[in-house]
Protein backbone atom coordinates (compact mmCIF):
# COMPACT_ATOMS: atom_id res chain seq x y z
CA UNK A 1 0.00 0.00 0.00
CA UNK A 2 1.27 3.40 -0.93
CA UNK A 3 1.12 5.58 2.17
CA UNK A 4 2.11 9.54 2.34
CA UNK A 5 2.19 12.01 5.21
CA UNK A 6 1.96 15.81 4.31
CA UNK A 7 1.77 18.30 6.90
CA UNK A 8 -0.56 20.85 6.12
CA UNK A 9 -1.98 23.91 7.64
CA UNK A 10 -1.19 26.57 11.05
CA UNK A 11 -1.64 23.79 13.65
CA UNK A 12 0.74 21.29 11.71
CA UNK A 13 -1.86 18.76 10.52
CA UNK A 14 -1.07 15.13 9.15
CA UNK A 15 -3.23 14.53 6.41
CA UNK A 16 -2.46 11.12 4.98
CA UNK A 17 -2.97 9.62 1.17
CA UNK A 18 -3.64 6.05 1.02
CA UNK A 19 -3.28 4.19 -2.22
CA UNK A 20 -3.61 0.89 -3.61
CA UNK A 21 -0.38 -0.16 -5.43
CA UNK A 22 -2.69 -2.05 -8.06
CA UNK A 23 -5.62 0.16 -9.07
CA UNK A 24 -4.05 3.64 -7.48
CA UNK A 25 -7.91 4.09 -5.58
CA UNK A 26 -6.96 6.40 -3.08
CA UNK A 27 -8.08 7.55 0.34
CA UNK A 28 -7.19 11.10 1.72
CA UNK A 29 -7.56 11.39 5.65
CA UNK A 30 -8.47 14.56 7.19
CA UNK A 31 -6.91 17.15 4.46
CA UNK A 32 -6.90 20.25 6.31
CA UNK A 33 -4.89 22.99 4.21
CA UNK A 34 -3.04 23.46 1.90
CA UNK A 35 -5.09 21.86 -1.51
CA UNK A 36 -2.32 22.86 -3.84
CA UNK A 37 0.35 20.55 -2.33
CA UNK A 38 -2.40 17.74 -1.77
CA UNK A 39 -3.29 17.80 -5.14
CA UNK A 40 0.55 17.81 -6.22
CA UNK A 41 1.30 14.70 -4.41
CA UNK A 42 -1.71 13.28 -5.74
CA UNK A 43 -1.43 13.81 -9.40
CA UNK A 44 2.62 12.67 -8.98
CA UNK A 45 1.70 9.62 -8.04
CA UNK A 46 -1.33 9.21 -10.03
CA UNK A 47 -4.04 8.16 -7.58
CA UNK A 48 -7.57 8.75 -8.11
CA UNK A 49 -9.35 9.17 -5.11
CA UNK A 50 -12.38 7.51 -4.42
CA UNK A 51 -12.60 8.78 -0.17
CA UNK A 52 -12.00 11.73 1.50
CA UNK A 53 -12.12 10.37 5.37
CA UNK A 54 -12.65 12.93 8.42
CA UNK A 55 -11.62 11.42 11.52
CA UNK A 56 -13.38 14.50 12.90
CA UNK A 57 -14.98 17.70 12.04
CA UNK A 58 -12.30 20.40 13.31
CA UNK A 59 -11.22 23.49 10.73
CA UNK A 60 -7.81 22.13 11.06
CA UNK A 61 -8.45 18.94 9.40
CA UNK A 62 -11.20 19.85 7.16
CA UNK A 63 -9.98 23.06 5.58
CA UNK A 64 -9.08 21.72 1.86
CA UNK A 65 -12.17 19.68 1.87
CA UNK A 66 -14.21 21.50 -0.49
CA UNK A 67 -11.22 22.25 -2.84
CA UNK A 68 -10.82 18.37 -2.77
CA UNK A 69 -13.87 17.51 -3.15
CA UNK A 70 -14.46 19.39 -6.19
CA UNK A 71 -11.34 18.22 -7.58
CA UNK A 72 -11.67 14.33 -7.32
CA UNK A 73 -14.99 14.21 -6.75
CA UNK A 74 -14.63 11.66 -4.15
CA UNK A 75 -17.59 10.87 -1.62
CA UNK A 76 -16.64 12.64 1.85
CA UNK A 77 -17.18 10.79 4.68
CA UNK A 78 -17.79 11.74 8.50
CA UNK A 79 -19.04 9.95 11.51
CA UNK A 80 -22.72 11.12 11.89
CA UNK A 81 -22.39 12.64 15.17
CA UNK A 82 -19.53 15.04 14.02
CA UNK A 83 -21.46 15.45 10.30
CA UNK A 84 -23.16 18.61 11.64
CA UNK A 85 -19.77 20.47 12.39
CA UNK A 86 -19.48 20.34 8.03
CA UNK A 87 -22.51 22.78 7.55
CA UNK A 88 -22.50 26.47 7.26
CA UNK A 89 -23.05 26.87 10.52
CA UNK A 90 -20.53 24.77 11.99
CA UNK A 91 -17.92 24.92 9.50
CA UNK A 92 -16.43 28.15 11.45
CA UNK A 93 -16.05 26.87 14.74
CA UNK A 94 -15.94 30.66 16.31
CA UNK A 95 -14.88 28.24 19.99
CA UNK A 96 -11.37 27.47 17.54
CA UNK A 97 -10.94 29.81 14.76
CA UNK A 98 -13.01 30.90 11.50
CA UNK A 99 -10.87 29.19 8.67
CA UNK A 100 -12.87 30.93 5.92
CA UNK A 101 -12.82 27.75 4.47
CA UNK A 102 -16.03 26.61 2.11
CA UNK A 103 -18.60 24.37 3.95
CA UNK A 104 -18.71 20.80 2.32
CA UNK A 105 -21.76 18.31 3.85
CA UNK A 106 -21.09 15.09 3.77
CA UNK A 107 -21.82 12.57 1.20
CA UNK A 108 -22.13 9.22 3.89
CA UNK A 109 -21.83 9.08 7.62
CA UNK A 110 -19.73 6.16 9.14
CA UNK A 111 -20.34 4.39 12.82
CA UNK A 112 -18.87 1.52 14.30
CA UNK A 113 -17.72 -1.70 12.31
CA UNK A 114 -17.91 0.60 8.64
CA UNK A 115 -15.17 -0.53 6.25
CA UNK A 116 -14.19 1.68 3.68
CA UNK A 117 -12.43 -0.41 0.79
CA UNK A 118 -10.21 1.21 -2.08
CA UNK A 119 -8.85 -1.55 -4.30
CA UNK A 120 -7.70 -4.35 -2.37
CA UNK A 121 -7.10 -2.42 0.97
CA UNK A 122 -9.64 -2.04 3.39
CA UNK A 123 -10.08 0.66 6.80
CA UNK A 124 -12.08 -0.83 9.34
CA UNK A 125 -14.03 2.36 11.27
CA UNK A 126 -13.77 2.40 15.29
CA UNK A 127 -15.47 4.92 16.98
CA UNK A 128 -13.71 6.92 19.95
CA UNK A 129 -15.17 9.55 21.30
CA UNK A 130 -13.48 12.07 23.75
CA UNK A 131 -11.80 14.77 21.31
CA UNK A 132 -15.23 15.44 19.38
CA UNK A 133 -18.60 13.01 20.04
CA UNK A 134 -17.71 11.83 16.24
CA UNK A 135 -14.24 11.49 16.56
CA UNK A 136 -12.85 8.12 14.44
CA UNK A 137 -9.82 6.11 14.10
CA UNK A 138 -8.96 4.37 11.16
CA UNK A 139 -7.67 0.59 10.93
CA UNK A 140 -5.70 -1.28 8.42
CA UNK A 141 -3.25 -4.17 8.53
CA UNK A 142 -0.99 -3.19 11.57
CA UNK A 143 -1.62 1.12 11.28
CA UNK A 144 -4.02 2.93 12.79
CA UNK A 145 -4.90 6.64 12.07
CA UNK A 146 -5.49 7.57 15.34
CA UNK A 147 -6.90 11.58 14.63
CA UNK A 148 -7.23 13.27 17.37
CA UNK A 149 -7.20 10.92 20.35
CA UNK A 150 -3.91 9.31 20.46
CA UNK A 151 -0.62 11.17 20.27
CA UNK A 152 2.98 9.97 20.21
CA UNK A 153 3.01 11.06 23.88
CA UNK A 154 -0.26 12.61 24.64
CA UNK A 155 -3.55 12.24 24.12
CA UNK A 156 -6.08 14.62 22.35
CA UNK A 157 -6.98 17.52 24.07
CA UNK A 158 -11.00 17.37 25.95
CA UNK A 159 -11.58 21.26 26.54
CA UNK A 160 -13.40 22.23 23.56
CA UNK A 161 -17.64 21.78 22.76
CA UNK A 162 -18.58 17.84 22.71
CA UNK A 163 -15.11 17.05 24.21
CA UNK A 164 -15.08 14.15 27.59
CA UNK A 165 -11.82 12.83 28.96
CA UNK A 166 -13.47 10.15 30.32
CA UNK A 167 -14.87 9.02 27.16
CA UNK A 168 -11.56 9.57 25.47
CA UNK A 169 -9.23 7.28 27.63
CA UNK A 170 -12.04 5.01 27.59
CA UNK A 171 -12.06 4.94 23.49
CA UNK A 172 -8.07 4.19 24.02
CA UNK A 173 -8.59 1.68 26.83
CA UNK A 174 -10.88 -0.26 25.05
CA UNK A 175 -10.60 0.07 20.96
CA UNK A 176 -6.71 1.05 20.63
CA UNK A 177 -4.69 -0.36 23.68
CA UNK A 178 -6.51 -4.06 23.25
CA UNK A 179 -4.72 -4.03 19.85
CA UNK A 180 -1.28 -5.70 19.83
CA UNK A 181 2.14 -3.66 20.40
CA UNK A 182 3.35 -3.87 16.58
CA UNK A 183 0.35 -2.05 16.14
CA UNK A 184 1.38 1.27 14.29
CA UNK A 185 0.10 4.53 15.39
CA UNK A 186 -0.55 7.73 12.57
CA UNK A 187 -1.62 10.72 14.52
CA UNK A 188 -3.89 14.00 13.48
CA UNK A 189 -0.54 15.63 14.78
CA UNK A 190 3.42 14.91 15.21
CA UNK A 191 5.31 11.95 14.66
CA UNK A 192 3.75 8.17 14.17
CA UNK A 193 4.11 6.15 17.13
CA UNK A 194 2.89 2.31 17.89
CA UNK A 195 0.53 0.95 20.52
CA UNK A 196 3.64 -0.55 22.48
CA UNK A 197 5.34 2.68 22.88
CA UNK A 198 2.55 4.53 23.81
CA UNK A 199 1.38 1.63 26.64
CA UNK A 200 5.04 1.97 27.81
CA UNK A 201 5.76 5.65 28.14
CA UNK A 202 2.54 7.77 27.47
CA UNK A 203 2.03 9.75 31.18
CA UNK A 204 -1.57 9.75 30.07
CA UNK A 205 -1.93 6.21 30.22
CA UNK A 206 -0.25 5.39 33.16
CA UNK A 207 -2.72 2.85 35.33
CA UNK A 208 -5.07 2.42 32.07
Amino acid sequence: MILKTLVVGLLETNCYILGDEKTKEAVVIDPGEDFEEIDRQLRGSELKVTYIVLTHGHFDHTGALARLKASTGAEVLIHEKDAPMLSPSGQAQPVLLDSGADPCAADRTLKEGDRIQFGENTLEILHTPGHTPGEISLVTDKMIFTGDTLFCGSVGRTDLAGGSYQKLIESIKEKLLTRGDDYLIYPGHGPASSIGEERRSNPFLTGV
